[in-house]
């Protein structure tokens, strides 16, 4: 299974992020266009990447995972155009896929640089490609786009966080315990998004991360020899303080742990797949802060990043996903108790809320069941 036919391009879609200060608050009115939030705002909520000289580091992660996908792909012999486009930042996404289209491409498979099943990490990407599509549509420009499905519970992906846990546990220089505890963290989302989240899907948002979480820690905890006791924490709530998001927040959790006897804490951001600024900022720095305040040492595991693992993972999804449009039987494989996602999304999953259709159209999807 070494082939992307019918697919002749694979596109890695991601957020996007500013390159310097003056580009900041424009990046943030893409993120929040439509919301009506004031300029100042936006300044007050550009501080937290003013404070790393106004420059996203997801960029540069994005370029870094770009070219091992492409040489992960040359080592097995497959040639295929591998391009990089963001919904919110240049290279944005509606422009890398017209580049494609004048290159010949007419096909194009997609990986999007979030692992979970949700409207902000699924469905609200496929809203911009089928936004996209149509805008190239006027200008006379047709192509097909689909994406690999969520793989938060590949074994490429689960295998990266394990390492990561256990190399940040040898980094303590302590055994996992209730004193050493382990908490994963993940972006927190509205709650209405999170009950949306499992209403078509094989499972929530929150309980995608509770079964891959499982997994990771009872690995982690076979090669460290000791239990790992663990908990699933959130960062980087936004929006109104009237608006219920998912929880516990991640300084009350390291609160709460410290109360219980915790000296130590290994922090395992299994909710992002690159150092973004959620993890540079909320964990690497406020979270950082909190630990040092309560007088616990704190190690932070690294995210899967460009670990061959998780690479091979993902170009093994796309040979997948591939296969399957050849009508080929595919062995799925995931870690966990969770079955595979389906590889084309099911017609309403992922909402903004359940039961509510905004009338977005969303590319990516499997067609809907004739009455």
């Amino acid at each position: 299974m070494t082939s992307l036919t019918p697919y002749d391009a694979v596109l890695l879609l991601s957020f996007g992020g500013p390159e310097k200060p003056e580009d900041v608050v424009p990046f943030l009115r893409n993120v929040t266009a439509g919301r009506g939030i004031p300029d100042s705002r936006l300044e007050e909520v550009g501080e937290h990447y003013y404070a790393f000289g106004g420059k996203s580091p997801i960029n540069d992660q994005n370029k870094a995972l770009l070219a091992a996908l492409r040489e992960d792909l040359a080592g097995r012999g497959v040639g295929i155009p591998i391009v990089w486009g963001n919904r919110n930042w240049d290279p944005y996404l509606t422009d890398v896929l017209r580049d494609l289209h004048d290159d010949g491409a007419r096909r194009v498979l997609t990986v999007v640089t979030s692992a979970y099943a949700s409207y902000s990490g699924c469905r609200q990407y496929r809203e911009n490609i089928a936004a996209s599509l149509a805008a190239l549509a006027e200008e006379g420009r047709y192509l097909d786009v689909d994406k690999i499905r969520p793989y938060f519970n590949d074994p490429g992906f689960v295998a990266a966080n394990t390492d990561a846990v256990v190399a940040a546990y040898e980094r303590l220089g302590a055994a996992p315990s209730p004193e050493a505890p382990l908490v994963f963290v993940t972006h927190s989302i509205p709650t209405p998004m999170e009950v949306a989240s499992g209403v078509v899907s094989p499972a929530s948002y929150s309980a995608q991360h509770l079964d891959v979480a499982g997994v990771i820690a009872t690995q982690a905890g076979e090669r460290l020899g000791h239990r790992v006791p663990w908990e699933l924490a959130y960062c980087s709530r936004s929006g109104t303080p009237y608006t219920p998001w998912t929880e516990p927040d991640v300084n009350r959790t390291l609160a709460a742990l410290h109360a219980d006897g915790a000296q130590q804490v290994v922090l395992a951001p299994i909710g992002f797949v690159s150092d973004h600024m959620e993890v540079i900022y909320d964990l690497d720095t406020e979270a950082k802060e909190t630990a040092e305040e309560l007088g616990m040492r704190m190690e932070r595991a690294a995210t899967a990043g460009t670990d061959p693992q998780f690479v091979t993972g993902l170009v093994d999804l796309l040979l997948e996903r591939a296969a399957a449009e050849r009508g080929e039987s595919t062995g799925r494989e995931t870690a966990g108790a969770l079955a595979p996602w389906p590889g084309a999304c099911r017609p309403g999953c992922c909402r903004l809320r359940a039961g509510v259709d905004s009338g977005v159209p969303a590319a990516c999807e499997a067609p809907t069941p004739a009455p």
